[in-house]
């Protein structure tokens, strides 16, 4: 037995398994008011301890920075797979959040190797100590974040032409060159209506049969079609994670027989630290915007 439960081992093992546990104090102190917020702690100070704990067990391993490194790939991937196993996330939400996770078990195990080497233990206490309380006050705080991303498009066609399109178009059969949508996240294809007025309901359909329904809630023939998501799919992919709020075309007639598009989305997020999924965000939303209009640019153009 103590020839499997070696040092090197227990620092996989101990470390996610302290990593964890802290996660699940942290859903029961956020309670009810939590509503599936996933908190910059679980992300940053979670992954930093399990690096810090790891390192624990390895501090009288002689082994240089790369091997270390190397280490926290391993235990990056256990904790991954773990995640998976524990929480049902899918895989375009572990490419995302894979890169912060292994950061901070890096810096982590980087910061415990070099404390335990002054074997402080007063002061390596002290450390811990002190990221369980930030994690605690985090868990316990309340949690929000809005933000709007604008995108436009010149099509060479005439406002009224284009925005029949804008209204609804037909299907988008044209291949996905957003390298996540080749990965397998939903990507939009066809827009519906049931009517031209404010009220009217709308339906966003994607690629893999996903429907965001939608009511106007604008509607200026030629310049603002501006629409509410009343329900959208709650998926173990990123649309677990983030709520689109409003979406909206505003049209400008060029004068020149061109038409500019600008799209602009609302979304709340779920998911924090926003410094980094916000850049994914605004990534995703804005190539659902680009795939979109580059359609209705492709539909509107013909002869």
């Amino acid at each position: 037995m103590n020839r499997i439960f070696t040092p090197k081992v227990n620092g996989y093992l101990f470390s996610n398994a302290m990593g964890f546990a802290i996660i699940w104090l942290s859903k029961y102190l956020s309670g009810p008011s939590g509503n599936g917020v996933l908190i910059f702690s679980e992300f940053t100070i979670v992954p930093f301890l399990i690096g810090f704990i790891s390192a624990w067990f390895w501090r009288n391993d002689k082994i240089d920075s790369m091997t270390l490194v190397s280490r926290c790939v391993l235990t990056c991937f256990i904790a991954i797979m773990l995640t998976v196993i524990l929480f049902a996330e899918g895989i375009i939400c572990l490419v995302i959040v894979s890169p912060l996770v292994w950061s901070f078990i890096v810096a982590g195990a980087f910061t415990g190797r070099a404390m335990f080497r002054h074997n402080n233990d007063t002061l390596n206490v002290s450390v811990v100590l002190a990221l369980l309380v930030v994690f605690v006050i985090d868990s316990t705080s309340v949690h929000h974040y809005e933000n709007m991303v604008a995108d436009k498009i010149v099509i060479n066609a005439p406002v009224s032409k284009v925005w029949k399109n804008v209204v609804a178009y037909k299907r988008n059969t044209s291949p996905d060159k957003y390298w996540l949508f080749k990965m397998g996240m939903p990507s939009p294809v066809e827009s519906t209506t049931e009517g031209y007025y404010v009220g009217a309901k709308r339906k966003c359909i994607f690629s893999n049969g996903y429907v965001f329904d939608e009511k106007i809630v604008v509607y200026q023939e030629n310049k603002n079609l501006t629409f509410d998501i009343t329900e959208q799919p709650r998926d173990p992919e990123i649309m677990g994670h983030i709520d689109i709020l409003r979406g909206q075309f505003l049209l400008q007639d060029n004068g020149n027989n061109t038409t500019t598009v600008i799209g602009n989305s609302w979304y709340r997020l779920y998911v924090f630290p926003v410094w980094y999924y916000d850049i994914w965000a605004k990534s995703i939303t804005r190539n659902v915007h680009l795939r979109v209009m580059e359609h209705i640019k492709q539909i509107s153009e013909v002869k």
